[in-house]
């Protein structure tokens, strides 16, 4: 294999690396992340459970996925914002402020999809309807 071949796939695995430090960043740091891996771990033994189709799954994996890229983002621009503007500022708490609701409405919305899934299946296991 040719220096610039392994160059290029070190580089590679250097970005996951970087990737899962900003992941163990975001998990060690802010509160609501616990809150998402709780969630996220708590519906797919449900959904382990209930037998979900390999659809549901694809549903709720995407539903994941938007979920903790919100989370990743509202965490990367509050630092953005915390080390550009350390004063108060009216802007920098738009930017905090619009960025969290970002999550708030991804969250939201995985609400509603775990509803749609899981509610009937779940419903039928318990009680047989």
């Amino acid at each position: 294999m040719s220096i610039e071949k392994r160059s290029e796939i070190h580089d590679r695995v250097k970005s996951f690396h970087y990737a899962f430090e900003g992941w163990w960043f975001v998990l060690r740091t802010q509160h609501n992340a616990w809150i998402h891996a709780v969630v996220t771990l708590a519906i797919v033994a449900l959904g382990l459970w209930l037998g979900l189709p390999r659809r549901d799954w694809a549903v709720l994996i995407l539903t994941f996925m938007a979920v903790w890229m919100a989370e990743f983002m509202n965490t990367a621009i509050e630092a953005v914002v915390d080390m550009t503007m350390p004063d108060i500022h009216p802007l920098a708490k738009v930017a905090k402020d619009v960025a969290a609701a970002a999550v708030l409405v991804g969250a939201l919305g995985a609400v509603l999809v775990g509803l749609l899934l899981l509610g009937p299946p779940l419903w039928a296991r318990l009680f047989g309807a």
